[in-house]
């Protein structure tokens, strides 16, 4: 589906006609910029790449120079395809936050945080095992039994262990569009997006 590259500001509430507190989370979306439009003739399939977030000229690559030149754009940091566009896109076209309306529920997708390697209670929210007193030693997190000896004499996949956590793709659907602001590139959303602050996010519609 169509839509738009963005970064995430923070979170903030909003308060709603009936006087009711709403997280949201605040997104910089926009000014996107078209810098490829593929065909189905040439490329197989039709889609529009945009990029976003201008780069400083002397750390693109000589590859990647050209096809900005051939653009006629200023580099950029983030380039992604979207396919099913409403609208006929040329080269060095500019999309802005007004693509979206309020009302409306978007689909936006980023990187988690990353957590790094933790327990079985952090990572899937296990209660841990036995009690604190009659010679408990230090089994209070621990997972418990992973599989018996005798049978099945194995551990089956996909067992919940500890492990690393977070810093993976995550896609968060049907968010509300609670506000839209052009003349700041602001995108305000119902709820929580995936990332840390100033992370990359894609949000479509």
């Amino acid at each position: 589906m169509s839509g738009l590259i963005g970064k995430k500001i923070g979170m903030t509430s909003l308060f709603d006609d009936n006087g009711k507190n709403i997280p949201c989370t605040v997104l910089e979306v926009g000014p996107c910029v078209v810098t490829q439009v593929r065909t189905n003739e040439v490329d197989g399939y039709n889609a529009v790449q945009l990029g976003f977030d201008d780069k400083a000229e002397k750390q693109v690559s000589r590859a990647a120079e050209g096809h900005f030149k051939k653009a006629k754009v200023k580099p950029k940091k983030k380039l992604v395809e979207f396919q099913n566009f409403e609208q006929e896109l040329s080269l060095g076209d500019t999309i802005t936050v007004e693509h979206f309306a309020e009302g409306e529920f978007v689909d936006i997708s980023g990187t988690s945080k990353g957590r790094g390697f933790q327990g079985v209670v952090k990572r899937h929210g296990f209660a841990g095992v036995g009690q604190a007193t009659h010679g408990q030693h230090n089994r209070l997190r621990a997972p418990g039994s992973i599989g018996a000896a005798s049978y099945p004499a194995r551990v089956f996949k996909g067992m919940r262990m500890a492990g690393q956590m977070g810093n993976s793709k995550v896609k968060v659907l049907n968010l509300r569009v609670i506000k839209v602001v052009p003349e700041k590139n602001l995108l305000v959303v119902r709820g929580c997006v995936p990332g840390h602050k100033n992370a990359y996010v894609i949000v479509r519609k």
